[in-house]
């Protein structure tokens, strides 16, 4: 695979890696949905369970997926890319079960890897995980779960150590539900002996599409999408070739920046069953929305939209990927609003930036009181984590003047070509990193540059 030229997170603090938009532009056009990033990233992992090639259709060019195929070939996995969207994972080679930090760092779902290699291999060392701040979300889960099906486990120096010789299946209970959880120990149990039972699963098309993906490796695995999931494990997996399903807040995301323009969008190539909960707030904030097998449209008719009440729940309830994006539709709509955060605990980093361009948000504890104004005003924003790097983005589409998203390297991890779909619709978005123009020296005495100056 080909380096990314998108900016990773050691550049984090580049001057150069923001985003310049001009608001007041009502967005209209057609673009087409991309792979969804986390679905991508376990069945990434997936390839690890068996010895032949996983070649996977409609994965999107994200910094993630960067990241996932460079820590896969560090442990000796042939990466390649016959084609654009298309990667083939070749783990036949892996000489070593080792995830490191400054991998890890980069990516939480980096853990996903744990389960894989515990249960093709027998061990794995892998580095507590990083990711976005946004929270507390413990693995805990994950090692209880493991050690249900055998695994002797420790966590030294920073790194969960997990050691089986083959794992057996069990029966789990989720406290919680999690989603790395399930899709890390539903892997770990296609290779175990006998079945397992994972109870309060995670429900989200993502897991399904694993699921779907490791039965077409010859996994056996009833129940996907639903609190209970049942694996059968088997002695071994082979390759397979899967395409992965569209990113779903991908396209709630240009819905939302359709409807906080005042504009109309059709989004393309993706699955209008996967947004059910967002598409009925959508409605009820005035948009006309209508459906095709594959693709969806969103028209305001000009219209402001109103203001709608979300409560964050994991799927089939309103997804938390999709909140902050809410809070910017809210902030510019009639009325006002209440958004509650009930999946993770630190997630409202985006009010304060945008309050900075004059939206009225009151936080009271997991909810913000979203009082609609009229307009916002352009303000240099710093995003904090990757959906809210999506609110701020579209709290500037909707804002009067210029607005300046400082380190959007967040936004390159879960969103494929961003500013080209933007301005595929009529936004005025730019990086700051394209080269600047030259200036115009012809009535400057301005010596020019001696070579070898």
């Amino acid at each position: 695979m080909q380096p990314s030229t998108i900016p990773t997170t050691d550049e984090q603090d580049s001057p150069l890696d923001k985003f310049i938009i001009e608001g007041g532009v009502r967005l209209n056009g057609e673009i087409r949905a991309s792979g969804a990033k986390n679905a991508a990233l376990p069945i990434l992992a997936a390839s690890l369970l068996t010895d032949e090639p996983l070649r996977l259709h409609n994965v999107p060019q994200l910094e993630d997926v960067v990241t996932a195929s460079v820590l896969l070939s560090q442990m000796g996995v042939r990466i390649t890319q016959p084609d654009e969207g298309t990667l083939e994972a070749d783990a036949r080679g892996v000489h070593t079960c080792v995830a490191p930090y400054d991998m890890v760092k980069k990516m939480r779902a980096s853990i996903l890897v744990l389960g894989p290699l515990l249960a093709r291999f027998g061990e794995a060392d892998v580095s507590l995980p990083g990711g976005c701040a946004i929270g507390a979300r413990p693995v805990d889960l994950h090692l209880r779960g493991l050690e249900a099906m055998g695994a002797t486990i420790t966590v030294d120096e920073g790194y969960i150590k997990a050691r089986a010789s083959r794992l057996q299946g069990a029966h789990v209970l989720f406290d919680k539900v999690t989603v790395t959880g399930t899709e890390n120990l539903m892997m770990a149990a296609t290779l175990a002996q006998g079945s397992t039972v994972l109870e309060n699963a995670a429900r989200e098309p993502e897991v399904v599409d694993l699921a779907m993906c490791l039965n077409g490796m010859g996994a056996r695995i009833e129940g996907a999408g639903t609190g209970t999931i049942t694996i059968h494990g088997t002695s071994r997996l082979h390759g397979t070739e899967y395409r992965v399903l569209p990113d779903r807040i991908e396209t709630g995301t240009y819905l939302v920046a359709g409807a906080i323009t005042r504009g109309r969008v059709r989004v393309l190539d993706t699955r209008p069953d996967l947004l059910e909960a967002v598409l009925t707030k959508l409605e009820a904030s005035g948009a006309q929305v209508q459906l095709g097998p594959d693709w969806i449209d969103l028209d305001m008719l000009g219209r402001r939209p109103r203001a709608v009440n979300i409560h964050t729940t994991p799927y089939p309830g309103f997804p938390t990927d999709m909140q902050a994006q809410f809070v910017a539709l809210n902030a510019i709509a009639e009325g006002t609003g209440a958004v509650t955060e009930n999946v993770f605990e630190n997630r409202f980093m985006h009010v304060q930036e945008m309050q900075r361009m004059g939206a009225d948000i009151q936080l009271e504890g997991n909810t913000a009181i979203v009082r609609g104004r009229d307009g916002l005003n352009g303000a240099p924003v710093m995003a904090t984590d990757l959906r809210a790097s999506a609110g701020l983005v579209l709290a500037a589409l909707a804002a009067s003047g210029v607005t300046e998203v400082l380190r959007v390297y967040h936004i390159h991890r879960g969103y494929e070509h961003i500013e080209k779909k933007l301005t595929a619709l009529g936004a005025r978005i730019r990086s700051a990193s394209e080269s600047p123009p030259t200036p115009d020296r012809s009535n400057q005495n301005v010596p020019a540059a001696r070579s070898g100056a």
